[in-house]
């Protein structure tokens, strides 16, 4: 029996999930279609768009994704954390740029509901707030907004998306990274293109333009960024496993130069380093290759005591254990 996807994630265990959805009968509609002849190629853009949107919106943070021709895949991470620390306000204000909240919602909002209005104003905003943190409510977004667009291109009606979307839960950082080199290297591996910084609508495609230009495209997605000169000092929860970007470009390029029988392309063994491609100094390189310094812990004393600050504020782990006096 088939579970409902909400049963599938789960906080506790990881934040970070790898969704797939395909086009209804594998059809070509987001792309070029060889048998019909018609051309969807446009609407790969759309599913950029949308992303870039619903980032903006929800407490969902982007780490990866690629638009093929008839699926996509994004991997994504929930920031409950975010969504708890948002005021009431602004979560009305997020959740009314893509839905019309009730009356009494906007009139709270102008100040105008005596004290049982207000209450029940509140409770509305926080099952908005709960969905905000919802992968469930951002699949829907997503995909109900392309259907309707292709449906309304296409003047018709039923289905666009094959089934429900797929969801996998990434448990530790090895997956994660593993899935993401995955994704990126979807248009390599179907001979679309012959390097991941030519894979048009892909995160790897995004992230290697910021590298050259040093500027993020603001009509692109926000991806949640990998530690980089501009992000080295950032806490944890802002980075993607505390992985190092020039590392993770480096990842991707070997992987996708194996062969691999189930799959049409590969990176050319003939190809250029992606350090050449991208144009990146070997001076630069080695210098972001040097260990990273050390943070100060942000507290110290003896080990039951760190655990019990960790859990009374909310972390699960307190650097600079090893340094505890016993």
């Amino acid at each position: 029996m088939t579970r409902a996807r909400y049963s599938q994630v789960s906080l506790d265990s990881t934040s970070y999930y790898h969704c797939i959805c395909r086009c209804v009968r594998r059809a070509f509609l987001c792309g070029q279609d060889h048998y019909s002849g018609q051309d969807y190629e446009h609407r790969r853009q759309w599913v950029v768009d949308r992303l870039a949107v619903l980032g903006e919106v929800f407490a969902i943070d982007l780490c990866a994704y690629a638009v093929m021709s008839n699926h996509y895949h994004v991997v994504l991470r929930i920031n409950q954390k975010k969504a708890l620390g948002w005021s009431d306000q602004e979560v009305a204000d997020r959740w009314m740029q893509l839905f019309r909240g009730p009356l009494i919602v906007t009139r709270w909002l102008k100040g105008e509901t005596e004290s049982a209005e207000t209450l029940k104003a509140l409770e509305i905003v926080q099952t908005w707030r709960e969905r905000l943190y919802d992968l469930g409510w951002f699949m829907k977004c997503l995909n109900e907004y392309l259907a309707r667009k292709a449906n309304e291109e296409d003047c018709c009606k039923g289905r666009f998306w094959e089934s429900r979307y797929k969801c996998q839960a990434l448990l530790d950082e090895k997956a994660v990274l593993q899935c993401m080199a995955y994704v990126d290297l979807n248009p390599v591996r179907a001979a679309m293109a012959e390097t991941p910084e030519e894979s048009d609508y892909t995160s790897i495609q995004q992230r290697s333009e910021a590298v050259m230009s040093e500027s993020e495209d603001n009509l692109k997605p926000t991806l949640l960024p990998m530690v980089a000169a501009n992000t080295a000092e950032a806490e944890d929860d802002d980075t993607v496993c505390r992985f190092r970007l020039m590392d993770y470009l480096e990842l991707v390029d070997s992987t996708g130069r194996a062969v691999r029988d189930d799959k049409r392309g590969a990176i050319s063994a003939h190809a250029a380093g992606v350090l050449d491609r991208l144009g990146i100094d070997e001076k630069a390189w080695l210098a972001h290759m040097k260990p990273k310094q050390q943070r100060k812990p942000i507290a110290l004393g003896a080990l039951d005591k760190l655990k019990e600050y960790a859990q009374m504020t909310g972390r699960k782990w307190i650097a600079g254990q090893s340094l505890a006096g016993w």
